[in-house]
């Protein structure tokens, strides 16, 4: 299935795993790729640049296939050393870079120069288009469905893709609420030429996560995340615990950040993906969590996404069983 995106990330599938803290590590970023999409590791789930160095060397050895690694920065408790993890990515021999947070603009020249393709994140078409301006290669349009920060603006993936598809020139992959081949259709026919998974390669065997958090994804359904720092203006979804309820009760009698600081301390969210105490703090989860129903390997994740997408666009397009004529028929349908 080839696409403008697959062309300029030279990966086979049009699939991409999305960088999720403490979750983006060498095996998963590996397995997806040597599968055909694209793995991405998390710069900042590494405690310091030379290690990130070192978890892409890992990932080398499981698998020649391009690889990318996530950079998002964000206000946190403790800022990390961002302009020297952006040096290391620079130097680690990785293709790609999915920057999201704050404008990448600043590192654009380390990075061209460096032979990288940048892919930045977004959560509104606005966004998109600035990023567009400063040269990034490619974006990544995340709907309000995401886990993580979905942005302000509260767009749902069905309005956001093809608002995007008109106003960008520059390939683009969705995000947020795609699980399986059915939402990888709709996405190519929104006008997307891909899509980001987090949640769904959350729950897999490579996924480093505690057993336990897996199977709570695959347990709970799509109302059952919380939209946190709403009054702050800086929305974020997460899993439905009495941490993110509390966090939520608490801002909305009028607290501020202070109140909250220990309840959603990452050290805490680090405590649910490696003991499995999904209680102990705040986890990032989407609403895609509601279309999870098992815990497969993730190459078979990429794999099955890409054949069940491809059954149902024929499907759609009214090809014959066996697939006859089908390229000619998909490819006016994707050329939007």
């Amino acid at each position: 299935m080839r696409t403008p995106i697959t062309e300029l990330l030279g990966i086979e599938h049009p699939v991409v795993q999305g960088g999720m803290m403490w979750v983006g590590r060498a095996e998963l970023a590996a397995a997806v790729s040597e599968a055909g999409g694209l793995g991405i590791i998390t710069a900042l789930t590494q405690p310091t640049p030379a290690d990130l160095v070192a978890e892409v060397e890992r990932a080398r050895r499981l698998t020649g296939k391009p690889l990318g690694v996530n950079l998002t920065i964000l206000p946190t408790i403790d800022p990390p050393p961002y302009a020297d993890y952006v040096r290391a990515i620079a130097d680690s021999g990785v293709e790609v870079i999915e920057t999201a947070g704050a404008n990448p603009e600043p590192f654009m020249d380390l990075l061209k120069g460096a032979g990288l393709t940048v892919l930045h994140k977004c959560t509104s078409v606005r966004h998109a288009l600035k990023a567009q301006r400063i040269g990034v290669d490619a974006v990544s349009i995340d709907g309000f469905e995401c886990a993580g920060h979905p942005g302000e603006d509260d767009v749902p993936g069905l309005v956001l893709v093809p608002a995007a598809a008109d106003a960008l020139d520059i390939p683009f992959i969705a995000s947020g609420g795609f699980a399986d081949g059915r939402g990888l259709a709709a996405a190519l026919v929104l006008g997307a030429h891909g899509v980001n998974m987090g949640t769904r390669f959350m729950c897999t065997v490579e996924s480093p996560v505690a057993d336990e958090v897996k199977a709570a994804i695959v347990e709970q359904g799509e109302l059952d995340t919380v939209l946190i720092f709403r009054p702050l203006r800086n929305t974020a979804r997460v899993a439905a615990n009495e941490v993110s309820r509390e966090v939520v009760r608490l801002l909305d009698e009028g607290g501020e950040f202070a109140d909250v600081r220990e309840l959603v301390a990452g050290s805490r969210g680090r405590t649910v993906f490696e003991q499995g105490d999904t209680e102990a703090g705040i986890w990032s989860v989407g609403m895609a969590q509601g279309l999870i129903h098992d815990v497969p390997a993730a190459g078979d994740v990429v794999r099955r996404v890409v054949r069940q997408a491809e059954d149902v666009l024929r499907a759609a397009l009214g090809a014959d069983p066996d697939g006859s004529g089908v390229d000619q028929q998909r490819g006016s349908a994707l050329s939007r």
